[in-house]
């Protein structure tokens, strides 16, 4: 372990003497992980150096964020909006204050239909409806308004959308004392991306039921592409709202695909459009780049003000001993996060779900471990600095922010997992209903879809085996086992009982508000 340290510690006295900041840890891949930049006391600017990364080559001209937040204005949750900071590095001015910027449905329904709160309720649940089958003004006439109110934003969003690049700056919060963590780093853009997905998705299915079919069609492809622009942000949360937003896109695919009424020859250029869709980024680079980062930003934080600096209120600052303990404390600390992300990381990146699954259980078994007994950041300071061998204590130290800090791996990735699912069985309706408008029914078999309608039939993602198809006259059930790897008859999340089966039911079912009328 020393191989690496010890040669860098001889460059210490040698960027003194050039003027330049002087590390506070050795820098390279197994601690630091990035090699600068350096703040001027010698921290790695875990800021800059990641979103050096995430915009490297990306102009505002190409960058769909850019006219995301011209399409809903400098704050899009209210308040003082982001900082300075976040704006120059979309290379950007700021939005100005006022502007004819999206508004979110709760703002609509107070500030232009005046309604009492009481009955916001109610226009959510038409939201929800509204977003998943046609409707029309008749139906919901305060939807039909809010979409209106929302046609300039929206036509900037449907731009937006069409751009190659994504690029969402992580900027850490200002405040009186200086900046935060990068793990507090603002994101009210990513929330209101699924608002703009709900009122496209409720766009397209009025559309649908005015027979607007190709306005509509566009739509829905401005939400799969939504989604994956959101999805390459930094973190975990950001590609669990991508997912999110494809979701309610591949809902309302099924309901346009019922109704739409198309031709042999635009189904399938329908499906074309969805398979050229860009892939979902991986959750294993999420947790290889923007989340060990965070993880590193949040070490250094500690090695600057202290192991008490998590706790709320913060603990007294350390005295000039115990910053001195600090030094060597938390090279380990840095050594010991690195590996465990190089190892999750690589474990995610198995192509074979059944030996990632494995190598998951081991590493789940080992963050129980650490997690037993540590009850929040105030064990950090039960920690004998000074007193205790330093790599025994900055491994300890890095093992109680894994245990805090690390991620559910598997759910993330199980969710990135149905997300895909999800997508293989719609291309799969969208190739049933090419062959039934063409040949006057439903296959026997999936297998009489390859090769004319399909090069080969895609297998159950979870079970790795072929999905379950079960024709009837008028339709079909097609599902996947899920994550649970349990046939249970093709029951989804809004069935009862509910189930874990991803799938397709043609015709569609009625929606829960539709039973008993």
């Amino acid at each position: 372990m020393t191989t690496l340290i010890t040669p860098l510690l001889f460059l210490f006295p040698l960027l003194a003497a050039e003027g330049k900041p002087v590390p506070k840890f050795p820098l390279g891949r197994e601690t630091t992980y990035v090699t600068g930049p350096l703040d001027k006391e010698g921290y790695i600017d875990y800021e800059i150096a990641l979103n050096e990364r995430l915009g490297k080559g990306i102009v505002p001209e190409k960058n769909a964020n850019v006219l995301l937040w011209r399409a809903w204005g400098p704050a899009p949750e209210g308040g003082k909006g982001m900082p300075a900071e976040f704006f120059k590095r979309l290379g950007i001015k700021e939005p100005p204050r006022g502007g004819d910027y999206f508004i979110g449905l709760r703002a609509f329904m107070a500030d232009h239909l005046k309604l009492n709160p009481d009955e916001f309720n109610a226009i959510y649940d038409q939201q929800g409806w509204a977003a998943q089958r046609p409707w029309t003004a008749k139906d919901y006439p305060h939807l039909a308004a809010w979409l209106k109110a929302n046609e300039k934003p929206l036509a900037l969003v449907i731009e937006a959308t069409g751009r190659s690049d994504y690029y969402n700056p992580l900027i850490r919060p200002r405040t009186e004392k200086g900046r935060g963590l990068l793990v507090g780093a603002l994101l009210p853009n990513v929330q209101k991306c699924r608002e703009l997905t709900a009122a496209l998705a409720c766009r397209a299915m009025r559309r649908v039921a005015e027979g607007k079919f190709d306005a509509a069609w566009q739509d829905l492809l401005a939400c799969h592409r939504l989604g994956r622009h959101v999805a390459r942000g930094a973190t975990l949360i950001e590609a669990l709202v991508g997912i999110a937003i494809e979701q309610i896109a591949c809902n309302a695919d099924l309901a346009y695909l019922e109704r739409a009424g198309l031709t042999t020859e635009q189904i399938q250029k329908c499906l074309k459009e969805l398979q050229a869709l860009p892939s979902m980024p991986s959750m294993a680079d999420k947790i290889d780049l923007g989340e060990r980062m965070v993880y590193l930003d949040t070490v250094q934080h500690l090695r600057r003000n202290g192991p008490g600096a998590l706790d709320d209120p913060p603990a007294k600052e350390p005295d000039p001993a115990e910053l001195r303990a600090l030094v060597s404390i938390y090279v380990p600390a840095l050594r010991n996060g690195n590996r465990w992300y190089d190892r999750i990381a690589a474990a995610l990146r198995h192509k074979d779900r059944a030996e990632r699954e494995k190598e998951l259980d081991k590493i789940e078994k080992e963050l129980a471990a650490l997690k037993k007994g540590v009850a929040g950041p105030g064990t950090l300071t039960k920690l004998r600095l000074g007193k205790d061998v330093p790599e025994t204590v900055g491994k300890a130290i890095g093992d109680v922010l894994m245990g805090l800090m690390m991620p559910a791996a598997r759910k993330v990735q199980n969710a990135a997992d149905r997300a895909e699912q999800v997508g293989r069985n719609l291309h799969v309706a969208f190739v049933l209903a090419a062959y039934h408008r063409e040949q006057g029914r439903y296959p026997a078999k999936l297998d009489e879809l390859a090769p004319k309608y399909l090069k080969a039939v895609p297998n159950d993602l979870f079970s790795a085996k072929a999905l379950v198809y079960r024709p009837s006259r008028k339709g079909y059930l097609l599902y996947s086992v899920g994550v649970n790897g349990k046939d249970e008859g093709g029951r989804w999340y809004d069935d009862e009982p509910p189930g874990d089966d991803p799938r397709v039911r043609m015709p569609l079912p009625a929606l829960k508000r539709d039973k008993g009328r």
